[in-house]
């Protein structure tokens, strides 16, 4: 990067700083955060600890958000002061170590672009995830089984927690289903971008005659609803179905019919539990489950009365990423319209580059 682009690059974060502004709008955060502070003060408060507790998470988020604005803020205007003062007294050491923390300044910024970007109602939330492998038999199965892996090690370098609820392996290889809870701050804001049909094309291990394969697997991604949330669900409208679980699991698991499956007949949504070993803890997730997909249904329907378009579905026409591993490797999202080569590192689960990226793309 030369004295050009170091210029022209503290204009670009300059404006984007300035953008950001408009959405945090600081005056009307600090307001909000005075009028916190002025009911903690209230006696009674702590005597409504469920509002209470509302209240100090709300209090946390804005200080956050505004602990994050001031120090991208700063960190641009003390580059620029530095920037300008290194030119007229022409300090070349100090415009090059400028220069050289230049990617520094730049993640600083991205950083705090993709914390507004997170700052939706739902996105702190935990996600429910779930799988499910298109046709193609062992190889869509073992598909499936990749993208799998690739969330669990993504949770696992993000620091979340996984819970699987469901998991039926495939015939051969892969599996056939798979629905787990990632647990961890952002997770939803994270993982949304995630939902759609993900594509990918290899040289089968299962061919004997090495060809080259298509296959795609569906992501579904919804925010794990709390108890404040009220979604009505008649019984009418759900039929219930019991099923041995499959796989390891015991003796117990596999002589009793443990594992629920749920129809939501209004809309067709099958969530299915297998996880624990009582009937009753099965049936309690497999109702989350279903309330989730629920509220995303209707979060999806608000938003699209928004943009003033219907709500698009997520069929398999709805493709999101496409992972190449032959004849030549790249992952391309086609959101962001950006390609990447780390095909390997990707699959291992760094993919948040990727998620960032698409948020970013969107928002713009």
């Amino acid at each position: 990067m030369d004295s050009y682009e170091y210029t022209e690059l503290l204009k670009k974060l300059t404006v984007k700083i300035e953008n950001i502004a408009k959405i945090v709008k600081t005056d009307e955060l600090l307001k909000r955060l005075k009028e916190i502070e002025a009911i903690e003060q209230d006696p009674s408060f702590w005597e409504d600890a469920k509002n209470a507790g509302l209240l100090a998470k709300e209090k946390t988020k804005l200080v956050n958000i505004y602990k994050k604005y001031e120090n991208a803020k700063n960190a641009v205007k003390d580059a620029k002061d530095l920037w300008d003062m290194a030119n007229d007294e022409n300090d070349e050491n100090t415009a090059n170590a400028l220069i050289e923390d230049a990617p520094s300044l730049e993640n600083v910024i991205t950083a705090l672009e993709i914390s507004m970007m997170l700052s939706g109602e739902h996105d702190s939330v935990n996600a429910i995830v779930s799988i499910h492998p298109g046709a193609g038999g062992t190889e869509s199965n073992d598909w499936a089984s990749m993208l799998y892996r690739m969330y669990l090690r993504w949770s696992e370098r993000m620091g979340f927690k996984v819970e699987t609820l469901d998991f039926q392996e495939g015939d051969e290889a892969g599996l056939k289903d798979v629905s787990f809870i990632v647990k961890g701050e952002n997770a939803y804001g994270y993982l949304k971008a995630e939902n759609g049909i993900h594509r990918l094309v290899r040289i089968s291990p299962f061919d004997a005659n090495a060809k080259r394969h298509t296959s795609f697997s569906s992501v579904m991604v919804s925010p794990e609803v709390d108890d404040d949330i009220d979604i009505q669900i008649e019984e009418k409208d759900i039929r219930v179905d019991t099923y041995r679980a499959s796989g390891a699991g015991g003796q117990h698991i596999n002589k009793t019919e443990s594992a629920i499956r749920i129809t939501h007949i209004p809309t067709n949504i099958v969530v299915q539990c297998q996880n624990d070993r009582s009937q009753h803890k099965n049936k309690a997730s497999a109702m989350k489950m279903l309330k989730s997909r629920l509220y995303e249904l209707e979060l999806e329907k608000q938003q699209a009365i928004k943009d003033g378009k219907p709500k698009s579905e997520i069929g398999w026409g709805h493709q999101i990423r496409s992972y190449v591993l032959a004849p030549y490797q790249q992952v391309k999202d086609a959101r962001s319209n950006i390609a990447y080569s780390q095909t390997d590192a990707i699959l291992d689960g760094d993919i948040t580059k990727i998620i960032e990226d698409v948020l970013i793309s969107t928002q713009s």
